[in-house]
């Protein structure tokens, strides 16, 4: 008989996450004139949040396979688990922030409503996933961190915008009128405005690098992007991504857009891969490096350990 194939290894990090869903909908219809842009039924519409839900949860983890375009046996580094799902048939909450056109969505009023201090104290929910829209009608965060020593994320920053625990947790504002790539989009925003954070040197200008240097790139730059959102352009540059190492000397190849199919959601999840994971093996200045997913899977771990993007 056979031998049975080998089991993969468990992700390292467990992201436990909450949804919740604002549908203003009446009479089984989701109303435009509160979204915006967004009409149809409400069936329909929760459908939608719900594939597109498993859809960034499966880019999510696939994009934390340390070069699995390379290493079909790499191992993600996280799992994203579902703690529970809420939904509310009405318009998000609003308030008249200075400075903002529109409404600012409400997050402090949506946390109060889902009692939010109880799943993420008690039960462990490290992010929290809202499922609203955009339209014009009202602002949004795409990310939004609450940390007892402030605020990394692609927001304003504004330190009273969420309540604040003793556990770090991160809110996504995804619009479901659109799809899993944008969604997947704040996630990849989130990643930078954390990973420059902790080390602005070896992240942002050895890994990303400038455009033309042909290093990593970023969200919307990939290694030959001219400008932003540049996932379809075919011309030709010599990259290092594959075999990136912060003092250089790694093997270059040709790549454009072919390498991802000119597909935003699939270059998220080849540069997320490129991320330096689980037994990455590279080192910088002679020193490891760690497995950079660990400030996404275990922000409050990795500061208590005084964790760096090196050892």
């Amino acid at each position: 008989a056979g031998q049975a194939a080998p089991r993969p290894a468990p992700a390292r990090f467990e992201v436990p996450v909450l949804l919740v869903h604002y549908f203003p909908a009446r009479d089984g219809t989701i109303d435009r004139t509160a979204t915006g842009d967004v009409g149809g039924s409400l069936d329909g519409i929760r459908a939608h949040a719900q594939a597109t839900t498993d859809r960034v949860i499966e880019a999510l983890e696939q994009g934390s396979r340390f070069r699995a375009y390379k290493n079909p046996a790499a191992a993600p580094s996280l799992r994203y688990t579902v703690a529970d799902s809420l939904e509310f048939l009405e318009s998000l909450p609003t308030w008249r922030k200075p400075g903002h056109r529109v409404p600012m969505t409400d997050y402090n009023a949506i946390m109060a409503r889902i009692d939010a201090r109880s799943w993420v104290m008690e039960r462990g929910v490290k992010e929290v996933w809202i499922w609203g829209y955009h339209g014009g009608v009202v602002d949004l965060w795409e990310s939004n961190m609450a940390w007892p020593w402030g605020d990394i994320s692609n927001s304003d920053r504004d330190p009273h915008d969420l309540p604040v625990f003793d556990r770090t947790y991160t809110v996504y504002h995804y619009n479901y009128g659109r799809g899993p790539s944008e969604a997947v989009e704040d996630h990849m925003h989130q990643i930078e405005a954390v990973l420059r954070h902790i080390d602005p040197e070896l992240f942002w200008n050895r890994f990303v690098g400038k455009p033309g240097e042909g290093r990593c790139g970023w969200a919307h730059y990939p290694p030959n992007g001219v400008r932003d959102y540049d996932w379809r352009n075919r011309n030709v540059v010599w990259s290092d991504i594959e075999d990136w190492r912060p003092d250089g000397g790694g093997q270059q190849i040709p790549i454009n857009c072919d390498r991802w199919n000119g597909d935003s959601l699939q270059w998220f999840i080849y540069w997320m891969q490129s991320l330096p994971g689980a037994n990455n093996g590279l080192r910088y200045r002679s020193r490891p490096l760690t497995n950079w997913w660990t400030f996404i899977g275990d922000f409050d771990g990795a500061m208590r350990a005084r964790l760096g993007l090196v050892e």
